[in-house]
């Protein structure tokens, strides 16, 4: 097992990619806490794991709640004795030009993902360093922490946030045996993108066909839509990775669809 006996935290953990990177921790022995805004989802989640062996609990986590955040990492660290990895991975997202969005719906994004980034990583980052074993924070960006698509200007500004978040905490954590990088997937058939395809569709005029195959898809090798199965691996490949000789990385995981 990979990840034995190693304490983790997961945020937006009660479905897709959380979810797949939670129970993928559990196979590999991790102790995990499953965060999530919506408690009773995370709840049955932690029930399966449990079902099948794992250790797990369920945190209420509001990530641009500052005390929320502290109160959440705390509870994993006292159920399970530290914290050796963070997966920072709730997000969301809303489609508008940059000249059509409101400024509420612009801070609602920039909360979540960079507030969210950074509220978990601090408070997982001064567990880390009084522990003195060193550590892993796992941001969750996307090919859109290095490229642009219309209409998802906040998303897209916040995506590139987290990859100075990542490239800061590595040089900084170093000291510490701290590594942080930074999972970029490509897309991933979760909810929130099925929610996209009907509203870009209408946007563009086009079946919702074209638009996967057309648009979505088209810059990819294959024609495939990346899996949260194939994010989960990544995500346990980094948190076992045993020195800093990877760290401050961006790590691409989307058939093709960005190489910077």
């Amino acid at each position: 097992m990979h990840l034995d006996s190693r304490v983790a935290i997961v945020t937006g953990a009660a479905s897709g990619i959380g979810a797949a990177i939670a129970r993928a921790f559990v196979r590999e022995g991790a102790l995990v806490g499953v965060a999530d805004l919506d408690l009773v989802a995370a709840e049955k989640v932690v029930a399966e794991m449990r079902s099948g062996g794992g250790q797990a609990v369920a945190v209420q986590m509001d990530v641009t709640d500052e005390q929320q955040v502290s109160r959440g990492v705390d509870a994993v660290v006292t159920a399970f004795g530290g914290i050796d990895i963070l997966v920072s991975n709730a997000g969301f997202q809303h489609l508008d030009t940059i000249a059509d969005v409101s400024f509420e719906n612009w801070k609602r994004i920039l909360a979540v993902h960079l507030d969210g980034g950074f509220l978990t990583t601090r408070v997982c980052l001064r567990h880390m360093y009084r522990q003195g074993r060193g550590g892993a924070i796992i941001l969750m960006g996307s090919v859109h922490s290095k490229e642009a698509s219309v209409s998802k200007g906040p998303y897209v500004v916040a995506k590139h946030g987290l990859l100075g978040l990542c490239r800061t905490v590595a040089k900084e954590g170093a000291a510490h045996g701290v590594r942080a990088n930074l999972i970029c997937p490509g897309f991933v058939r979760t909810p929130l993108v099925e929610k996209q395809i009907p509203e870009l569709a209408a946007r563009m005029g086009i079946s919702e066909e074209q638009l996967i195959s057309d648009v979505i898809l088209r810059a990819t090798v294959d024609g495939e839509f990346t899996t949260d199965t194939d994010i989960a691996e990544v995500a346990v490949f980094l948190a076992a990775f045993s020195s800093t000789a990877l760290t401050g990385q961006s790590i691409n995981v989307s058939h093709g669809w960005s190489m910077g």
